[in-house]
């Protein structure tokens, strides 16, 4: 960076999980922002795991939706804003006209800002006139609000970060906050760090990297958490472990919810599959611990019982009063950045803004006479799952779909490419132009993306913080709340006069606070940020809410008083009856599939998915199951197999990575139409929902595994894209200035072969070597002496290193040493070969980590870090370096 330039730092908030974490941005002209954790952010104290540290190498505009289209005749052409805004008013004016308000939809993304939120539900439900307004929250967080509601009257996260370091115990259920939830896992390793006694407890299917540094694993089979938290209460009741006078004074519904959770340890541990010990290990762990905090997240959201689920872990901390005080309390952790955000504002089809009830109508009247709205919607909308059913069967003919890509992230995914095919008016404002859901787009609009765009966002712990913008706005994208009030006023809505997010923001607040009070009541209330001006938001500091005049500097916890959001103050105990996943394995689809994410990737890689340090540590999609599955299956470790269930089938590489159990099969969701040729994984998935939350069973899906045969395996490393007609399987990530291709094939393997697929003419700087009866061809393109692309196959065994290989397009000239080492597929010296990526924030490789533990006799991740540095930022990798320590030498 040039010393002599101005920097300017902007404070801002992380665009991945619901953490929240506080970012500093420093910019200089002409150069890329340099990014660091803000350490006045009380959500990560200047802390980033790897993805965050990594968003300065993700901010190019390479591959960004940067002005309007329309598709006219199957293709894409540029457009003007105002043809394409004339175009989008009126289809959906057309088709209100012919079908009324619920032919036309909203599908949003927890990716928004809360001003773009707050704009869209304000136009679809008070303008329009319909609730068809849903948002991919809806396939992460649902079953939290909704067990939140049912026991607490209202959706609350009563707690805050600081109680997983006042805690004594933390359970962690459904959570692998190692790799999605890094910071916060990082204050929790630092915690017990300074308090051993610290108890942590997993409960997962899986041995993930979380499991690792816990004192207690609990690998239960899927779906049976109720069974195991039913039981949990009902020890407790029988121990005497409870505070009566608070369940007394503050609660209702025991009885009926004890009646249904009568088990014993031994049901518990054969229902779970579990051994009893662990099981009443965990249990007088739980009961002689006061301040325990449960988090839980996907994998106890993600189900056909998912509110279910929530609610029988909320119902253990009723019974033993440990909730809203410090150091204990269920604790939601959020997926996304504006999950909860997007809740405050009414963005799930079944709720109106400032948390009032769409099914109340003093609500609804409420919500309309503030908006000064011409009408309200009178009934819930359509849920994820249904509304792009109702798209298929063609009674909703319009969708809006902002900041998602339902393609690969829904259930039963090929059903929604199926329906956006028959849907008559389909638009899409996103960042990226290439997208599986935008390929299906009648409409695009260029969207700001982060860095770019101006607002606020809300974490899991209820603290909102603004998001600032420190780019300018690439070609002619705008904010997702201007197009939407375009849209409106070309519709003929008045209200949608706004000129900048911080007057959105003000009407948002100003309507928590609107008639609040009596029969009205609602906890959640910002009106202490209201009335402030543009300067006073621009300014604003991360604060929890409730946010009042009474409480200007925001609320640490909740229900501390015990008194909850329903009308009698009480909260309830919800009977939680027990009851398997919908759809069982069976002798056709014998293995249960759970989907979830990788460490370094975020949802569909729209983002991360620029980063060469991101994509080193997972560079392909695979398929995680027992080694005894694989054998019945006729699968082998580093080879291809097909999943397949009854909705859909993906390719990937079988690995073994001895966290599964059997029967399971893990698949991770980031890979996408333009990052492999087979591998969403959200086509597999079925498409049954909580009936209450109507989130969908994402962790259970009946599956068969098979071989994909491929008579080679190659990789591929380029500038440029290649030809990939030439591959049968293909999957793609992002290099240090090439792009990286796995793949497979079949056919005949040479020189024309190798030069069609690499685009290379006769004429180019070619180098290639083969050897035939080893099945062996490797080749290589060079320009003016630097290394182009190279691609390397083997019909069987193992390919060469991909690590060190990718090192020679740093060269501005390839000598011939270096070209022979290329086609001889290993580096000239030993111990040049870093090896697969652990530790992406500081790219040290498996070798380099195994050789230092072997070399220097070092015994602990902390030795490790100290001569590496590995695991010394955000901590995700320690579990992996520990494994590499308890590894014989």
């Amino acid at each position: 960076m040039d010393m002599s330039l101005p920097v300017s730092t902007v404070r801002t908030t992380c665009p991945y999980c619901g953490v929240g974490c506080g970012v500093k941005a420093s910019i200089k002209p002409g150069t890329i922002p340099i990014i660091a954790g803000d350490a006045d952010h009380a959500a990560n104290r200047g802390r980033l795991c790897v993805k965050g540290a990594a968003l300065g190498e993700t901010l190019g505009l390479e591959g960004r939706l940067l002005y309007p289209h329309l598709r006219e005749n199957g293709e894409l052409r540029r457009a003007s804003w105002d043809e394409a805004l004339g175009h989008v008013a009126g289809g959906l004016a057309s088709i209100i006209a012919q079908h009324g308000p619920d032919a036309v939809a909203f599908y949003v993304s927890g990716q928004l800002l809360t001003e773009d939120y707050y704009v869209a539900n304000k136009l679809m439900k008070g303008y329009i006139g319909s609730a068809n307004i849903d948002t991919n929250s809806r396939l992460c967080m649902s079953s939290s609000v909704a067990g939140h509601k049912r026991a607490f009257g209202e959706d609350i996260v009563p707690g805050c970060y600081e109680d997983f370091e006042l805690a004594d115990m933390i359970v962690l259920a459904g959570s692998n906050a190692a790799w999605c939830h890094p910071t916060l896992f990082g204050r929790i390793l630092r915690a017990k760090e300074a308090k051993p006694s610290l108890q942590i407890v997993v409960i997962d299917p899986r041995r993930t990297a979380t499991c690792e540094l816990a004192d207690l694993h609990l690998p239960l089979k899927p779906g049976t958490d109720v069974w195991l938290f039913n039981g949990l209460l009902a020890y407790l009741a029988r121990e005497g472990v409870t505070d009566g006078a608070y369940v007394a004074a503050h609660t209702e519904g025991l009885d009926a919810a004890l009646a249904a959770a009568d088990m014993s340890i031994e049901d518990v541990a054969r229902a779970c599959r579990l051994d009893p010990r662990a099981v009443l290990a965990f249990y007088q762990g739980f009961a002689a611990t006061r301040k325990v905090v449960t988090a839980y997240s996907q994998g106890v959201n993600q189900s056909s019982s998912g509110t279910d689920k929530v609610n029988s872990i909320i119902n253990c901390h009723l019974l033993t009063g440990r909730i809203g005080q410090p150091g204990m309390g269920p604790f939601s952790l959020t997926g996304q950045p504006n999950a909860m955000g997007g809740r405050e504002v009414g963005g799930l089809a079944n709720m109106l803004a400032a948390h009032m009830e769409l099914d109340n109508a003093q609500h609804r009247e409420l919500v309309r006479s503030f908006w000064d709205a011409p009408r309200i919607a009178s009934k819930p909308g359509l849920k994820a799952v249904d509304l792009f059913r109702a798209v298929e069967e063609g009674t909703v003919k319009a969708v809006w779909i902002m900041g998602t890509n339902p393609l690969v992230s829904l259930p039963d995914a090929d059903r929604v490419r199926r329906a956006l095919g028959k849907c008559e008016l389909v638009v899409s404002s996103d960042i990226v132009l290439d997208t599986d859901t935008n390929a299906c787009a009648d409409v695009l609009l260029p969207a700001l993306g982060w860095g770019e765009k101006d607002g606020t966002v809300t974490n899991s712990e209820r603290c909102i913080s603004r998001q600032r913008a420190f780019l300018p706005a690439p070609g002619e994208a705008r904010a997702d709340w201007q197009a939407l009030c375009d849209v409106a006023r070309r519709m003929g809505y008045a209200g949608f006069g706004y000129t900048s997010a911080h007057e959105i923001f003000d009407e948002h607040a100003r309507l928590s606070s609107w008639r609040n009070g009596g029969n009205n009541a609602r906890l959640f209330d910002v009106s202490g940020l209201a009335g402030h001006g543009r300067a006073v938001y621009d300014a604003l500091e991360p604060v929890q809410w409730p946010v009042t005049p009474r409480a200007p500097g925001g609320s640490t916890r909740l229900f501390g008083d015990g008194v909850f959001a329903h009308a009698n103050g009480r909260a309830r105990f919800i009977v939680t009856a027990p009851r398997a996943p919908v759809n069982q394995t069976d002798a056709d689809y014998p293995l249960a599939l759970n989907t979830g994410r990788v460490r370094d990737q975020w949802h569909t890689m729209t983002r991360t998915g620029k980063s060469a340090r991101l994509g080193s540590h997972v560079p392909e999609p695979f398929i995680d199951l027992h080694p005894h599955d694989a054998l019945l299956s006729g699968v082998r470790e580093g080879e291809l197999a097909r999943v397949s269930s009854r909705w859909g089938a993906m390719v990937g590489r079988v690995r073994h990575s001895g966290g599964i159990a059997r029967g399971g099969v893990f698949v991770p969701i980031h890979w996408s139409g333009p990052t492999a040729s087979d591998a969403r994984v959200g086509a597999l998935v079925n498409p049954v929902v909580d009936p209450v939350s109507g989130e969908p069973e994402f962790k259970h899906t009946p599956v068969k595994v098979e071989p994909f045969v491929v008579e080679w395996q190659a990789f591929v490393l380029s500038r440029s894209t290649p030809q990939l007609d030439a591959l049968t399987w293909w999957t793609r990530v992002q290099g240090e200035g090439f792009l990286r291709y796995e793949a497979g094939g079949r056919g005949k393997v040479e020189a024309e072969w190798a030069r069609a697929l690499l685009g290379v003419d006769d004429d180019a700087d070619w180098i290639e070597y083969e050897d035939r009866s080893a099945g062996v061809y490797r080749a290589a393109h060079l320009v003016d002496g630097r290394l182009q692309a190279c691609v390397l196959v083997a019909k069987a065994g193992t390919l060469p290193p991909r690590e060190w290989l990718g090192g020679l397009f740093a060269q501005e000239v390839l000598g011939a040493g270096e070209r022979a080492v290329l086609l001889a597929g290993q580096p000239a010296q030993a111990g040049s070969d870093a090896g697969p990526t652990v530790c992406s924030c500081f790219g040290v490789g498996r070798n380099t980590i195994c050789a230092a533990i072997r070399e220097r006799n070092l015994r602990s991740t902390a030795e490790v870090t100290a001569c590496l540095k590995a695991g010394g930022n955000c901590g995700s990798c320690l579990p992996e370096i520990g494994k590499l320590l308890a590894v014989p030498s």
